[in-house]
């Protein structure tokens, strides 16, 4: 599925939409979330384990991957697979509506990384704007 749009277009919101009232805001939060987007990238290519997810995500917990799993996992985006053995093996992989999302994740961490210092710089701007104009003489 292509989900590139030609460049400075805008996907245009179905008519009625109502984002308080919109069911697929749930969705959004799960997928949209900074580490259910990096598991999505960090399984772009192959199956996975916990530890070598773990590994590859910098700055992700153990309690923090568990919990986006889950979620993956509950949405239907991730697959998990534990094997009887010991110790237990347990693999993690896209399922083929998770693969739909490999597109969109791409171009948003792409985007990002392009963006960072430009974004960085302009935070520190604000940041000191604000505090002049917040701080007591």
């Amino acid at each position: 599925m292509e989900t590139s749009l030609p460049s400075g277009h805008t996907p245009a919101l179905p008519s009625g939409h109502t984002p308080a009232a919109c069911r697929a805001r749930e969705i959004l939060e799960r997928i949209g979330d900074k580490w259910s987007l990096y598991v999505i990238s960090q399984l772009s290519d192959r199956t996975k384990r916990f530890n070598e997810l773990k590994r590859d995500i910098d700055g992700i917990s153990q309690r923090m991957l568990t919990v986006t799993l889950r979620g993956l996992e509950r949405d239907g985006i991730v697959s998990r697979t534990m094997y009887p053995v010991m110790p237990p093996r347990v693999d993690y992989t896209l399922t083929p509506l998770g693969r739909t999302l490999l597109d969109t994740v791409g171009f948003l961490i792409h985007w990002a990384e392009e963006h960072v210092e430009e974004i960085e710089t302009t935070r520190a701007l604000y940041d000191t704007r604000v505090e002049r104009f917040h701080t007591p003489e």
